[in-house]
């Protein structure tokens, strides 16, 4: 018959030293859960990272259009332009992150956003591209280009790995390995100024695409680009590291997913435009110079300033940058006559997903 009696009643029966026991247990519970849950994100940590990335963003816009209205000034040919000075443009936001995180101690961060951004880059970008449009790739691309930028991630793996190679206490990049990927970076763009050279082209700065300004407001847009870029970023920084902070989770997480989608929203937006107008072989070229920029060069310029360790950013984060890379130039040569197609498109865009499950996941 008990069994048919209310539960009210029949916890009524229970003796109240037990339900003591029970009601302190249940309290324990939940204060344990309250303290396990993560702290709500303050909203000002979300401002400056939104604000210093639209800091970031117009600071690059206008130090490029000024300096790049400056060389025109002198007739410097457009080649010189485009290989320097709008390569430093659309790679400015990693480069601003990435040093400003290194001069504030986070070195997952800067880390983070160039592997990050290099395999966001690869995976989603060309994927998302692909998706609107097939990308043809040349032939001097996947003989060449691509598996210069696979080279230039595996340099990044063995550099990153002083653990497992000298038996070193902690995996750090040195100053040495920074001089050592600007070395990279200054054959690198030996070889792109060579390339560039062979095509027939104005030797003078001539081209129309290029804003002309007066020389004192060239000044004042290279000037408020620099002070927007420097304020920017640190805004940025302050504004991951918070959130980090808040959501308990490391620094690398955050470099390796939010930092490096927001620093690499020009890339997705130049890429995804260019498939709309019919020019998705531009997306290829994009991803391969801004890869390659950010491992030789923003990475370069980080550890050169001061030495980099890597505590969050593991080998398996490194080994997906390497068969990112390794994905693109197999999808390019094997699977369709030097092509993307969408089906490989979509292939990569579930890859990036995966491993994006992968690091929240491994929380």
């Amino acid at each position: 018959m008990s069994l048919f009696i209310p539960f009210r009643y029949r916890f009524k029966q229970i003796p109240h030293s037990r339900r003591s026991k029970t009601d302190s247990l249940l309290n324990s519970l939940n204060r344990n859960f309250t303290l396990s849950l993560p702290a709500k994100i303050d909203s000002m940590n979300i401002l400056l990272l939104v604000g210093g990335l639209l800091f970031i963003l117009l600071g690059a816009n206008g130090l490029t259009d000024g300096a790049a209205s400056v060389a025109q000034r002198f007739r410097i040919p457009n080649i010189v332009i485009g290989l320097t000075i709008v390569a430093f443009g659309t790679s400015a936001p990693e480069l601003t992150v990435s040093v400003s995180s290194a001069l504030k101690g986070s070195a997952d961060i800067a880390i983070g956003n160039v592997v990050g951004s290099n395999i966001f880059n690869t995976l989603m970008i060309v994927g998302c591209t692909a998706l609107f449009a097939p990308i043809a790739v040349t032939r001097n691309t996947l003989q060449k280009e691509i598996p210069l930028c696979i080279l230039s991630s595996i340099a990044l793996l063995v550099c990153a790995n002083d653990v497992f190679l000298n038996g070193d206490e902690a995996n750090i990049l040195s100053i040495t390995d920074g001089l050592l990927l600007l070395c990279f970076f200054a054959i690198f763009l030996s070889y792109t100024f060579a390339i560039a050279s062979r095509t027939p082209e104005e030797t003078a700065g001539n081209d129309g695409n290029i804003k002309q300004l007066p020389l004192w407001k060239s000044t004042l847009y290279i000037l408020g680009g620099l002070g927007a870029l420097i304020a920017g970023g640190n805004f940025f920084v302050d504004g991951a590291s918070g959130i980090a902070r808040s959501l308990g989770v490391s620094e690398s997480v955050i470099g390796l997913t939010l930092v490096a989608g927001g620093t690499s929203l020009p890339e997705l937006a130049t890429s995804i435009v260019a498939a709309l107008k019919k020019n998705p072989e531009i997306a290829i070229g994009n991803v391969v110079g801004s890869n390659l920029f950010n491992v030789f060069f923003v990475l370069g310029c980080s550890a050169s300033i001061t030495p980099l360790h890597l505590t969050g950013i593991t080998n398996s984060d490194l080994w997906v940058l390497v068969g990112s890379g390794i994905l693109l130039w197999l999808f390019g040569l094997f699977f369709a006559k030097r092509t993307i197609t969408r089906i490989e498109g979509s292939i990569m865009v579930l890859c990036y997903i995966a491993y994006t499950a992968f690091l929240i996941y491994s929380l």
